[in-house]
């Protein structure tokens, strides 16, 4: 099996009608041996920042001396993205061979696997055959009935930014998606909480509670800001001083106390990680796609903010770095989101919308998104692909100008494929 194939049959894998729940993925990681048993790991749930925080903690322990897995989605650019060493991700050759090795003992279960599924069980074999420490897993999509659910207590369970999204699958209130989150906190485990809902923070701190976990909160009334820029930002976090992390969204602060605060469970557990670890992992941080400056005449950013919490943190920081300007958007969306209460909070700071339609099956069409812009009083122009969006958006904009490509996650590697090939 080449690469290509592998993929193939990956991505062939057909998830619809299948009933939610763990019993595949224990089934499937049954037949190949169990090599989540050999692994540690911090879980990472949430509605916003569960990536960008994995990326940081993960920096962490690599500056700390560890060998480190990070398992994350969507990618970006490449499959490959998916499923990472110490930043290294999984090499063509070694994805083709696992998925050779793995499609036997999925092909042959009665209930098969779901695409997801199978990512993750192939996901959790590379960390064991690479010998990783401790692993930074992701999870896809709530927590409780999540594939990568079926790890038994982790170092830490962490819970990032919680918010309405995907309410079909986890319930129409922030309680009722706090309850799905919660749902991988096991029993005597350390949780750190992002904290800060009056409805979703009581459900977590009843779960811990029932299950002898011990809840931490990181501390935001102690992070101090300092300069801020396109490159990046410094601050401070309580005795942790002269911080400085090279991401431009305001919202990553926060996301990076809750990654010290996991850094600091972890040194309690027995982990050997200084604040030197801490502060040289948070500066070598890279996390693509997340407010991140692709060019700067124009100005243009990518950011892969897709539901109204996620898009309100994109305002803010737009609105921090150039006050009283009006910006150029790209935007595709998935037409299951809110799309609604996205549009309104961009319309006021729009000058002009270029609508695309991401690769995706759920995305809304370019000239249907047009229309809903153009009836909240904006003008949107549609494009036949993101780079006829990407290049109308330039030529518009003028060489002083700011472009911001957001939406959708799944548009954003073809936003950043324009500049790469420059």
């Amino acid at each position: 099996m080449n690469y290509n194939e592998a993929l193939s049959y990956i991505h062939s894998v057909c998830w619809k009608g299948s009933v939610p729940g763990l019993s595949r993925t224990t089934e499937l990681l049954r037949r190949v041996g169990h090599p989540e048993r050999t692994l540690k790991f911090v879980h990472i749930a949430g509605t916003n920042g569960k990536g960008s925080t994995a990326a940081m903690l993960a920096s962490i322990l690599e500056e700390a001396g560890f060998t480190v897995g990070l398992y994350t989605s969507p990618f970006i650019n490449r499959f490959n993205e998916r499923m990472q060493v110490n930043h290294s991700p999984i090499s063509d050759e070694e994805l083709s061979e696992l998925t050779a090795w793995i499609r036997p003992h999925a092909d042959t279960m009665d209930d098969a696997p779901t695409e997801f599924e199978l990512i993750t069980v192939l996901a959790l074999e590379f960390f064991r055959r690479r010998r990783c420490d401790i692993v930074i897993l992701e999870v896809g999509m709530g927590g409780a009935l999540d594939s990568t659910n079926v790890i038994d207590a982790p170092e830490a369970a962490v819970i990032t930014a919680l918010g309405m999204d995907h309410v079909r699958e986890l319930g129409p209130t922030l309680a009722d998606i706090a309850r799905a989150k919660a749902g991988i906190i096991k029993a005597g485990c350390h949780v750190v909480s992002y904290g800060g809902s009056a409805e979703a923070d009581p459900v977590i701190e009843a779960v811990c509670l029932e299950k002898g976990a011990v809840l931490h909160r990181p501390d935001f009334d102690r992070i101090v800001p300092g300069n801020f820029s396109l490159s990046g930002q410094d601050f401070s976090y309580g005795d942790y001083t002269d911080l400085h992390i090279p991401l431009a969204g305001v919202y990553q602060l926060r996301n990076a106390a809750v990654a010290i605060t996991a850094a600091e469970v972890l040194q309690k557990r027995g982990w050997h990680v200084t604040a030197e670890h801490i502060r040289r992992g948070l500066a070598a941080t890279r996390w693509p796609a997340r407010f991140e400056v692709l060019r700067r005449d124009p100005v243009f950013i990518v950011d892969g903010g897709h539901n109204p919490h996620g898009i309100q943190a994109t305002a803010d920081s737009l609105q921090r770095i150039f006050p009283d300007r009006k910006f150029v958007f790209v935007t595709g969306v998935m037409a299951d989101k809110d799309v609604e209460s996205i549009l309104w909070l961009l319309v006021p700071m729009a000058e002009r919308f270029y609508t695309v339609t991401p690769d995706n099956p759920r995305a809304m069409k370019a000239d249907l998104l047009a229309q809903r812009i153009g009836a909240l009083g904006a003008t949107a122009l549609p494009c036949a692909s993101v780079a006829d969006g990407v290049a109308q958006a330039m030529a518009f904009a003028g060489a002083d100008g700011v472009v911001c490509a957001v939406g959708s996650l799944y548009m954003s590697g073809e936003v950043r494929e324009c500049f790469l090939q420059e």
